[in-house]
């Protein structure tokens, strides 16, 4: 299947190099920090902590080896094609079998494709790892609009658009007629609109983060308890997510310029986000992880147009999936993650806004489940995708010839 996308005249092979000169550029800006003008911190509360950021750095200087990282995400087939005006990037791995199930799946902010390096292989190839090759995936990871490898768009795209071009992705360039698609964060939004927008194609979505709001608002005692911790547990959330949605280019001039800014940025949401105790970070992901997703951002310059989707999703209408109150339709699963950062609602709340036939309440992980806990995660996609089997005829995720 990967040569004759190999052969479509619109799908191109794509291998990613950085330029000797910027990786020397970046090491000497994170070498020359001017780290004396920072005053001391108050741990993590006052954001990313100064003396782990400072020892992340002497690691990125002194030791983290790029070329190693550089070639792991050119040992996945990488491709891309102009999908609705945007160069698009994207990870394709043909699952085992003589059927594997179309899975498309979505990264967010302040992630990236790397989220997903320990799930491709898995999910395309079950027999690998002591499982089943009847749960075998053909796995489409994309690069967002605006992120990392992909092209950006001329101004802000929110997830609903950007729904619209993975569809596209998925039908017209790809030619499934049909697909799964999942994702958390900002891929949990996207999956809404897939379900909710596309349901000719997509069949069923599995999500482990609700972002999406009923116009009605909640109506039980605990639901109405949900968003009363909702709010107060967002409230020192909230600066990076208006910055972005109002003016994302005024920050980007700073991220641009200085790789221990743009580290620091993102740093901070992934301690505070994930299921870790305070300071320890590297309880969860390793220097390594934390880099590689930091180098992707500094190398394609994708900060400001990444940041955009923040701005899409406020022009487009913010949280509220209906205002007539309809609901995503297409069987919906749900990995219930406990310190995921956007706190998961009673599923009660959840079922007006989804068609919800497979619910998951996970023992530990948080808001990065990809990284986190990835095998909950996979076994847990798996999971779902089965119950959707015995509901749809075996043919139906068949792939389409005519494209390719």
């Amino acid at each position: 299947m990967t040569d004759r996308i190999e052969a479509n005249p619109n799908i191109h092979p794509f291998q990613f190099v950085v330029p000797e000169d910027d990786l020397d550029n970046i090491k000497y800006r994170v070498a020359n920090f001017p780290w004396h003008e920072m005053p001391d911190d108050g741990g993590w509360d006052y954001g990313t902590n100064l003396d782990y950021l400072k020892g992340l750095c002497t690691y990125w200087v002194d030791e983290f080896d790029w070329p190693v990282q550089e070639s792991r995400i050119n040992s996945f087939a990488n491709f891309t094609a102009m999908v609705d005006g945007i160069n698009m990037h994207f990870i394709y791995e043909k699952g085992s079998g003589e059927n594997p199930t179309p899975l498309l799946i979505s990264h967010g902010w302040p992630g990236s494709i790397s989220e997903f390096y320990d799930l491709i292989e898995p999910l395309a190839h079950p027999e690998k790892f002591g499982g089943n090759v009847e749960d075998a995936f053909t796995i489409i990871v994309p690069s967002l609009p605006g992120f990392g490898f992909s092209g950006r768009p001329s101004r802000p795209y929110g997830p609903r658009k950007m729904a619209t071009v993975l569809n596209t992705l998925m039908t017209d360039t790809l030619g499934f007629d049909s697909y799964l698609a999942q994702g958390g964060d900002w891929g949990g939004a996207i999956c809404s609109w897939l379900g909710f927008d596309h349901s000719a194609a997509c069949k069923g979505i599995h999500i482990n983060v609700l972002t999406m709001r009923h116009p009605d608002g909640p109506q039980t005692n605990e639901e109405k308890a949900w968003e009363a911790q909702f709010d107060d547990d967002q409230i020192m959330q909230n600066g990076y997510r208006t910055q972005q949605a109002t003016r994302p280019q005024t920050l980007s001039y700073a991220m641009i310029d200085s790789p221990v800014g743009l580290a620091a940025w993102l740093i901070e949401k992934f301690h505070d986000w994930a299921d870790v105790k305070p300071g320890c970070i590297e309880s969860a992901f390793s220097k390594d992880e934390l880099l590689t997703n930091i180098m992707i951002y500094i190398t394609t310059r994708t900060f400001n147009s990444a940041s955009w989707i923040y701005y899409g999703r406020r022009e487009e209408g913010g949280r509220i999936l209906s205002e007539d109150g309809h609901r995503v339709e297409v069987p919906t699963g749900c990995a219930v993650f406990p310190a995921e950062m956007l706190n998961w609602p009673p599923r009660s709340y959840a079922e007006r806004i989804y068609n919800i036939t497979h619910w998951t309440e996970m023992p530990r992980g948080g808001h990065f489940a990809a990284m986190e806990e990835p095998q909950m995660l996979l076994d847990d996609i798996r999971i779902f995708a089965r119950t959707l089997r015995d509901q749809y005829p075996v043919n139906s995720f068949k792939k389409l010839e005519k494209h390719l």
